[in-house]
């Protein structure tokens, strides 16, 4: 019989797992524990440590609602969010759009509106157009593509956040035309503070970090035989660009608001122009979100 010890613990714990028949399970699982083993005696945690490491995980879960996603919001802070979508960024076989988070505000079932229209909803102003291209890697445009928007409000609060979260505000779903351009109406948004008020929050003001994100808007860009594209655009002059919390603001997504531009489909209002370009599917589709709508991962954990 193995004697079990500091030294010993982690070779009978992957020797256990040994008959894993799903090899990329196994894999995953096998350098998840020699890894966390090895964090363990690196820090020479102790009982009360991990304790505390499991409670504070509990409380996350226990945060988490049909509208909250608190695991979404622990990965963006740190980083691994960013880091996953850098690594799927890397598999692509040609260039396209930087992605950025989808974050943990993200709704499935965003209404399908024409072009032009405004996901603005009652009593905002929308004084700002927001337009562009989705094009390949030759830069053609790509007609017919989904263009997946959702952004914050002009105080820095998402749909989900409200009172009455089932009402959806400040999100849409477009096609591109013909020659894959889209437009739409908006409003600009702010940055924020991510919420704080969970243990996500908790962990932020022990690490005396800002918890700010700089001012952005989201978006998912697809079409058949492309790769999807998850990423957001960052609004220059926020002070917070080189400090955001989740890691998410690149300096290829930054833009800037434009208040006239001959070329807008309304010239007379503010605007945002953006082309987003989209890789070749090389393959299967293979999901660059990381993260999903908080109600789908609800739904998941149940069954």
């Amino acid at each position: 019989m193995l004697a079990i010890d500091e030294t010993t613990i982690t070779e009978a714990a992957l020797a256990q797992m040994e008959s894993t028949p799903d090899p990329r399970l196994k894999e995953i699982i096998a350098a998840l524990v020699r890894h966390l083993h090895a964090f363990a005696r690196e820090v020479d945690l102790t009982p009360e440590e991990w304790l505390n490491g499991i409670k504070f995980l509990t409380s996350v879960g226990q945060k988490c609602t049909e509208f909250r996603q608190e695991f979404i919001l622990l990965s963006d802070t740190l980083g691994m969010s960013s880091l996953v979508n850098a690594m799927h960024d890397r598999r692509a076989l040609e260039d396209g759009t930087k992605s950025s988070l989808l974050g943990p505000f993200y709704r499935q079932d965003s209404p399908t509106l024409p072009l032009g229209a405004s996901i603005a909803g009652k009593g905002k102003q929308p004084d700002t157009v927001i337009y562009g291209s989705v094009v390949n890697t030759a830069g053609e445009g790509i007609p017919n593509a989904s263009v997946e928007i959702w952004q914050p409000d002009d105080e820095g609060w998402y749909d989900l956040q409200k009172q009455d979260p089932s009402q959806m505000d400040l999100r849409g779903r477009f096609y591109t035309d013909s020659e894959g351009r889209f437009y739409l109406k908006s409003i600009a948004p702010t940055g924020y503070m991510i919420p704080m008020d969970g243990p996500v929050g908790d962990m932020i003001r022990a690490q005396r970090r800002h918890g700010y994100r700089p001012a952005h808007i989201h978006f998912v860009i697809g079409a058949p035989g492309y790769r999807e594209v998850v990423t957001a655009l960052y609004l220059s002059g926020d002070p917070h660009l080189d400090s955001d919390t989740v890691f998410g603001a690149s300096e290829s997504l930054v833009v800037s608001v434009n208040p006239h531009d001959d070329a807008s489909p309304y010239p007379d209002l503010k605007s945002i122009r953006f082309d987003f370009q989209l890789a070749a599917l090389a393959g299967e589709a293979e999901s660059g979100r990381v993260g999903a709508d908080p109600s789908q991962i609800l739904q998941k954990a149940a069954h």
